[in-house]
């Protein structure tokens, strides 16, 4: 079976966006700019699909 890490690469990158959305919506929630809240955290939430997304196509790659 041939390793392919283009999926984990793909996972990986998604992580580190939803770690940095969420770091500035906490920092906007800070300052009181709530639009920018809704708006990472909106991000946030459309990132979830997207990842369950990648993995479901990773593991079918493997099959």
């Amino acid at each position: 079976m041939k390793r392919s890490y283009l999926g984990v690469i793909i996972l990986a990158a998604i992580l580190m966006m939803n770690i940095v959305f969420t770091q500035y919506m906490v920092h906007q929630y800070y300052y009181e700019n709530y639009v920018n809240v809704l708006i990472f955290g909106g991000l946030n939430i459309v990132l979830f699909p997207l990842a369950v997304f990648a993995y479901k196509k990773t593991i079918n790659m493997r099959a």
